[in-house]
């Protein structure tokens, strides 16, 4: 470090500080390795001969007139050549006045560095005096400090603290939370499980992520509105305008509640009522002996008198003619009979009627009132309901019902007789059912009308019919496409029509028909040149089968590693609701999966080659009953009409390379509909 320092860094003030670097890196070198000095001293010196000419702008320049940024933060593992003295520019920052949180775009170990060297270097923050380089000095050493520290930290806790990191290599949490038993990431303190919350009665705690919050229970009521600090607080009518008194009362709050008062009040001897009316008080009544014994209390407005009291008879009697004596009252004589039209026997003082049927003599208003037969024999006089009448009763039966022959008991109503329903009825005892026959249903706003049900339109009506469903009344009916297609036997399905068995395909001679879904297709496959067709044809079976036929003397065709092309061709409807992949294809092989194969080790290799539109097709590897199996499946929707060649492969591959190979050429039709 030294000879390159002292090339570059001529001033003398430099030399405090390359001393201070020189001991940082031994200290480096004891914890990683020499190499590290050599990067990280170069520019820290040039950023000291820049600092005393150039206000701080966070660029330097290096001997090639390069740009050096210091946004790099001083890692640990992995030392950056282009790494700045992080203290230094904490000390630059104060120098130029700045703040000493300053934004420098520096990394988190290296900025909080730079912010506590800007610190120790304000002289308000200082209490002993620093002269010169000095401080400088040992700002930097805290600098170094500070690293080792951080380095510490890094090292021996991994550097993968969740929270925060210790200078003893340990980890910590924030508040709220708790350590791992990895000593590195922390989980969440549930403080309502631990009882930690400081939730009051009527409140509940709810666990939030480092912390908790107390939510009320209970709704604080009519006339109280829940404060932030979950507390009921009376709600002030009065003040909100919320109440409802009139012009001519004012309004009082009250807990929970208010109250209208009259503005006008009422004198001595009235009271006022709930709409503020004055009423006069019969003080008479109202108070116990307002008079002294012998005079009699007679109430006047807003007060009342007393008046000595002369001769008063009893009730049953009246004064003689001389007003000496009572004498009794003959109430049964006279034109207004006490009795009203019923008997009537006089009594000394009183009287007694004799009450006509159904009625009942009242000793307390001492007239005959009708008798309430009804709530007198509950239950007993009718069967259904019982109608008192004057001096009698009647009875009456509930919907459903009419009255029999004794007047009392109820038969029941055939409602059924008045053709109450629109198609079935059914008389029920008190009551009728109306039905509906087959594809109708009862309407639910009479109950009695008979609506179509449209079997098309209900949640599985899309299930019905296997392509469109045609409501009728009371029923409906399935179609099918018009070509390829024709309704099966159940009326709801749709079956297809094979052309080629029928003989209304239009392929020629030279074809061979297929059918597919909806339509047929001709086909013509020849084999290519070295190759000739083995087996059945596409007249008798799916597939053609051609084999390698070499002349003697072509070695490019012996050496061909393709023994086998075939063509095959299958048909699909469009999945319009794909769920899982569909298995169309299974190319199986003759050779074991398990043990040698001809003494050597070998492996089936599958492989779509071509045609693979939209990557809608995939072939996995399985073995069935001992043999490997190529399995291609449909694992992506296909929208039809659509016509898909694939080209597929089958490689037999043992330790020279690929033994032999087979060529399948599958011709996939995908038909529009998806029935």
């Amino acid at each position: 470090c030294l000879p390159i320092c002292l090339s570059i860094c001529l001033k003398p003030a430099s030399w405090p500080v390359l001393f201070i670097h020189l001991l940082f890196c031994l200290s480096v070198w004891l914890m990683k390795n020499l190499a590290v000095c050599l990067p990280h001293l170069l520019p820290t010196c040039l950023i000291v001969r820049q600092f005393e000419s150039l206000p701080v702008r966070l660029q330097y320049f290096n001997t090639q007139n390069h740009s050096i940024y210091c946004t790099t933060p001083l890692h640990v593992s992995g030392w950056h050549p282009t790494c700045c003295d992080c203290c230094l520019l904490g000390k630059a920052v104060q120098e130029q006045g700045l703040p000493c949180d300053y934004d420098l775009s520096l990394g988190p170990q290296c900025a909080q560095v730079s912010r506590g060297c800007c610190i120790d270097s304000n002289p308000d923050n200082q209490t002993t005096p620093t002269v010169g380089k000095t401080h400088w000095a040992n700002t930097y050493i805290q600098n170094i400090a500070h690293f080792i520290k951080f380095y510490l930290c890094v090292k021996i806790g991994n550097g993968n603290c969740a929270h925060r990191c210790t200078g003893n290599g340990t980890c910590t949490c924030f508040k709220g939370y708790k350590l791992k038993p990895d000593g590195k990431n922390c989980e969440d303190i549930n403080e309502c499980l631990l009882g930690a919350s400081n939730c009051r009665a009527g409140e509940r705690c709810i666990n939030t992520e480092g912390s908790f919050r107390c939510q009320r229970e209970v709704s604080c009521g009519t006339g109280y509105e829940l404060t932030d600090n979950n507390n009921c607080k009376d709600i002030d009518e009065c003040e909100t305008g919320t109440h409802n008194c009139v012009p001519e009362f004012e309004c009082q709050n009250t807990q929970g509640s208010f109250r209208c008062r009259p503005k006008v009040k009422c004198s001595a001897g009235y009271i006022q009522d709930a709409l503020g009316n004055c009423i006069d008080i019969n003080e008479c009544l109202a108070q116990t002996g307002p008079c002294h014994p012998g005079q009699l209390c007679i109430n006047t407005l807003g007060s009342y008198k007393c008046q000595r009291n002369s001769v008063n008879c009893g009730r049953g009697y009246h004064l003689n003619e001389e007003g000496t004596r009572c004498e009794d009252i003959d109430e049964c004589k006279g034109p207004d009979a006490a009795c009203s039209g019923h008997g009537c026997i006089n009594l000394v003082g009183s009287y007694r009627c004799e009450c006509a049927t159904g009625y009942i003599f009242n000793s307390i208003s001492r007239v005959c009132e009708d008798m309430n037969e009804c709530r007198h024999y509950p239950g007993r006089l009718c069967a259904h309901k019982c109608e008192n009448t004057l001096g009698s009763y009647k009875c009456s039966c509930t919907t459903g019902f009419k009255l029999a022959n004794d007047g009392r008991n109820c038969d029941d109503l055939n409602e059924c007789e008045s053709n109450p329903c629109s198609q079935e009825c059914a008389n029920v005892y008190g009551s009728y059912q109306c039905y509906c026959r087959r594809g109708y249903q009862l309407s639910d706003n009479d109950g009695v009308t008979c609506e179509d049900i449209d079997e098309c339109a209900l949640p599985t009506g899309g299930h019905i019919c296997s392509y469109r469903c045609h409501n009728t009344p009371g029923s409906f009916h399935c179609t099918c496409p018009v070509n390829g297609y024709t309704l099966a036997a159940n009326g709801r399905s749709c079956q297809d029509v094979d052309e080629c068995v029928t003989g209304t395909h239009t392929c020629t001679v030279n074809q061979s028909c297929f059918n597919v879904q909806g339509g047929f297709r001709c086909l013509s496959f020849e084999c290519p040149t070295n190759y000739r067709r083995v087996g059945e044809t596409l007249e008798r079976s799916d597939t053609v089968r051609c084999i390698k036929s070499c002349q003697p003397s072509d070695v490019a065709c012996v050496l061909d590693p393709v023994h086998l092309v075939s063509y095959t061709v299958i048909s699909m409807p469009t999945f319009r609701e794909f769920t899982r992949p569909e298995e169309i294809v299974f190319l199986r092989t003759t050779v074991p999966a398990y043990g040698s194969y001809h003494f050597g080790s070998y492996d089936v290799k599958f492989d779509i080659l071509e045609g693979n539109v939209e990557n809608a097709f995939d072939i996995i590897k399985r073995v069935e009953n001992g043999m490997y199996v190529g399995v291609v499946r449909q694992v992506k929707p296909l929208i039809g009409p659509l016509n898909i060649v694939l080209k597929l492969s089958t490689s037999n591959l043992t330790s020279q390379g690929v033994s032999h190979q087979n060529i399948i050429n599958v011709y996939v039709f995908v038909s529009e509909f998806w029935f």
